[in-house]
């Protein structure tokens, strides 16, 4: 007979007391270090899948697994409170764990910057203040969704100053029974009554074992450009990855991926070696660049897989590129992140 994730609704009926037997999300509240007091949402999608969404985090993903195997680079920092957020300069690494996907934005993306003059939102930090949102009116649903079990955990980050901007992300993260993959939309919305300037980054960390040293990155890319002079000296092998490696200095390179006809672009790491392959799609018109981040060092052994409306680069520069995406007063945008993984049928 069929497999579980195959079978409907009416079929499973007799079989189970509750769809929690086989898949759902259940919702916590951290209780140690400096993690604790952050609410959190663990999924089984009841396909193999299971993932850890940080509500007071941004709603990033945390740790995640397929078939047990693990998918994510975790730093030692773990799971931080937005508490012990530090805005300045570089020190955002302090309370950035990775995990599988930590939101970057909404005001400002990349190198820090400097304050200059009077500006209400201070000094730039590294990455901008996403991660450290808290969500707003988080919810987590559950329930039959043309033929497919769907668990679906939605809330409302905003970034918001007075006398500044006025941002609203309303994040949906979801996932089905049967399916290997999670799909997280973005509908932003400026709330202000002044043009803001929008930039996201989705960093997307991909660690080991899905990585190692059999692992490649492939994609419709028609140009690559180095970031800096040791990625240019590398660029040949950007594909291609390493063993952890004392003293590597971390690479990036930005990739102008080709859509597909459905309007998503698409780059997979693979590993033969463990039959995985991991795919992370977006949806191009909003999204139109893509950074990949090379870290092969040692204990720092992780692949940023990047799509984003922007380079991350800092608000200046994107502005003098003249890429800066900015939003009108109660213009909205939508964007759409989908992370795959494929792997040999169980038998």
């Amino acid at each position: 007979m069929s497999t579980h994730t195959t079978m409907t609704a009416g079929d499973l009926k007799p079989y189970v007391g509750s769809m929690r037997q086989l898949a759902g999300a259940t919702s916590a509240v951290l209780d140690d270090g400096r993690g604790r007091g952050v609410r959190v949402v663990d999924v089984d999608n009841g396909s193999g899948l299971s993932f850890q969404v940080l509500l007071d985090r941004g709603m990033d993903i945390g740790r995640a697994t397929f078939r047990g195997i693990p998918l994510a680079y975790l730093t030692p920092v773990g799971v931080a409170h937005p508490a012990y957020y530090e805005p300045d300069g570089l020190r955002w690494l302090r309370s950035f764990g990775a995990g599988l996907m930590t939101g970057c934005g909404l005001s400002h993306v990349g190198a820090p910057e400097a304050e200059e003059g009077m500006r209400v939102d201070g000094p730039l930090g590294l990455h901008g203040r996403l991660s450290n949102t808290p969500a707003e009116t988080p919810a987590v649903t559950g329930g039959w969704e043309d033929g497919r079990y769907r668990i679906r955990i939605s809330g409302v980050l905003r970034e918001a100053s007075f006398f500044a901007e006025n941002l609203e992300c309303r994040r949906t993260i979801s996932t089905a029974m049967g399916e290997d993959r999670i799909v997280l939309c973005d509908r932003i919305t400026n709330r202000g009554v002044r043009p803001a300037p929008l930039m996201a980054l989705y960093h997307i960390n991909a660690g080991f074992p899905l990585l190692d040293e059999a692992a490649t990155l492939a994609g419709r890319a028609s140009g690559t450009r180095p970031r800096t002079k040791n990625a240019e000296d590398d660029l040949a092998r950007w594909r291609v990855c390493q063993p952890p490696t004392a003293g590597y200095v971390e690479q990036c390179f930005y990739h102008d991926v080709e859509p597909d006809p459905d309007g998503m672009a698409r780059m997979t790491l693979a590993n033969a070696a463990r039959g995985l392959a991991f795919e992370v799609a977006w949806r191009k018109a909003e999204l139109p660049f893509f950074t990949q981040w090379k870290m092969m060092g040692r204990q720092e052994y992780v692949m940023g897989l990047e799509p984003g409306n922007c380079h991350p680069d800092g608000q200046t520069a994107e502005r003098a590129n003249g890429t800066l995406r900015t939003l009108a007063p109660d213009e909205a945008v939508e964007h759409l992140v989908t992370i795959s993984v494929r792997a040999p049928a169980v038998r």
